[in-house]
């Protein structure tokens, strides 16, 4: 597929997806929305992929959406998606009939677009780096969150500008803010809309790590380079269990990390990593499960008492169960936590 909007390729295990569109600052578009969308897609379909690195061209990361596009879908999209932006942005004088008291339905957008982003995001079964240069406003910034590791050069800045105009933090930025600040930081930051720096980001949790200008390329490219030879499917799993953490009780916590633990143990990348410590030298990962892994059956429903993950991922993406790592990396999601209670222990993998 050629690109207009993004540049976007795959070499030694690493993904590099850079948005592309720098006179805009890397706003995004329908037409840009459906670029990455297909990259991602490749991206799950991929096995020598082992991490991603999300960046963007020019003097900033993203603005968050081009309220100047009023391109249409291509042709491949249902004909229910033409005209989704200038129905946003530039409703016609007798507006939506199914919008609230006349207005325009800003959840089309969200709902169609964004929020499946950020879900297929998260649910990469591999680490995911952003590294941000310049603004990153707006869903532009909450993208940014949706990642696992966060680097941003000191002169970058992340600004919450919905309340600026009348809204709230969408592509998950209600969620991811409070999570990574705590509430008192994060109702500052959505009620008033004013710009962090990087070094504050930093100091506040919000990222991982501000660092000179000169250097974000490098560092970024070293930490790519080192996760393209780790245990890939151990990074998947601490993923996971990272992102449900929050709305797990203690008891659903341990029982996943037991789960976990029994999967990881019986792969190929487990022994490698044990072999390389008793002869003192380097591991040599492939990031797969290895023969000695066991499919097992899916975790059954997350029972009432317990609260369900909010990184479920989306429809198109169905979960798969923590046993299939490579059927996973193919349909783009990360398998759900197990249920509280214990299931049925399934026969031990051979050692």
């Amino acid at each position: 597929m050629a690109y207009q909007h993004i540049l976007f390729d795959i070499s030694n295990g690493i993904g590099r997806l850079t948005l592309n569109r720098p006179a805009r600052l890397n706003s995004f578009t329908i037409a840009m929305h459906l670029e990455v969308r297909a990259a991602l897609a490749r991206l799950r379909a991929d096995e020598s992929v082992r991490v991603l690195v999300l960046d963007a061209a020019g003097r900033g990361f993203c603005a968050g959406h081009d309220m100047a596009d009023s391109a249409r879908p291509p042709s491949r999209e249902p004909d229910d998606d033409a005209g989704i932006v200038d129905r946003y942005f530039a409703p016609p004088p007798d507006a939506d009939d199914d919008a609230p008291d006349g207005g325009v339905d800003l959840s089309v957008l969200v709902r169609k677009y964004y929020a499946p982003l950020v879900l297929a995001l998260r649910a990469l079964p591999f680490p995911v780096i952003c590294a941000v240069n310049g603004v990153a406003a707006g869903a532009g910034a909450n993208i940014a969150l949706a990642c696992d590791i966060v680097i941003a050069g000191r002169s970058a800045s992340f600004i919450q500008s919905f309340c600026k105009l009348g809204l709230l933090p969408d592509t998950g930025g209600s969620h991811f803010l409070p999570r990574l600040v705590g509430p008192a930081r994060a109702a500052g930051l959505a009620l008033m809309g004013d710009k962090l720096s990087a070094e504050r980001a930093e100091s506040w949790g919000l990222i991982w790590k501000c660092v000179e200008d000169a250097a974000l390329g490098a560092e970024v490219d070293a930490l790519a380079t080192y996760f393209a030879g780790a245990a890939t499917l151990g990074l998947a799993r601490t993923k996971q269990a990272l992102q449900v953490s929050a709305t797990n009780t203690l008891e659903s916590q341990l029982e996943l990390e037991c789960e976990y633990m029994r999967e990881l143990g019986s792969s190929a990348d487990y022994h490698e990593g044990v072999a390389a410590f008793v002869e003192k030298r380097s591991p040599q990962f492939t990031g797969r499960a290895g023969p000695r892994a066991r499919r097992k059956p899916a975790p059954t429903a997350t029972p009432a008492t317990t609260a369900t993950p909010a990184t479920t991922a989306p429809t198109a993406m169905p979960a798969t169960p923590p046993g299939a790592p490579r059927a996973a990396r193919k349909a783009g999601s990360l398998p759900p936590a197990p249920p509280a209670a214990a299931p049925a222990r399934p026969k031990a993998a051979a050692l």
